[in-house]
């Protein structure tokens, strides 16, 4: 019986597109209040496959992609909402084995407990006109951070 042949350190360090789907799942799994077991039993997963996926690991198919919307509440769009413009100009080409880059820091920023409380507190507004006014003054004090 012959040893499978090892799979280069790249291939297992995944691509940055599947750690942003990743983070993406993870947050609206943590904004649902859901442990990964339960939305691996939701899935028919372990929950170490949950893991896998946060972690962008492991990719997720599409079948995969469309359970997870259909159990997170989300359009499949949800998952790639966000992604940073860069994002796809550090992720390997299909044909080229490339190390890839960490997660953007503003992938690591979407699981803070400040953030979850956050987008947990913004979405209790009912009124549309007041949320994104909410969200106007956000932005507006990020820039003025940034620029001052």
């Amino acid at each position: 019986m012959s040893n499978p042949i090892p799979r280069p350190v790249a291939a297992r360090s995944g691509n940055p597109v599947d750690a942003h789907v990743g983070a993406r799942v993870r947050l609206r799994r943590r904004l649902l209040g859901l442990t990964q077991v339960q939305l691996a039993e939701a899935l028919g997963l372990t929950f170490q496959q949950v893991q896998k996926y946060e972690r962008g690991i492991n990719r997720v198919s599409a079948s995969r992609l469309h359970d997870m919307a259909t159990v997170l509440g989300v359009p499949e769009s949800f998952f790639f909402e966000d992604m940073p413009v860069d994002l796809l100009a550090r992720a390997p080409s299909p044909t080229v084995e490339a190390a890839t880059s960490p997660p953007s820091s503003s992938a690591e920023h979407l699981s803070t407990a400040e953030t979850l409380s956050l987008v947990k507190a913004y979405y209790r507004i009912a009124d549309p006109r007041l949320r994104r006014r909410v969200c106007d003054l956000a932005r507006a004090l990020g820039e003025s951070e940034s620029t001052g």
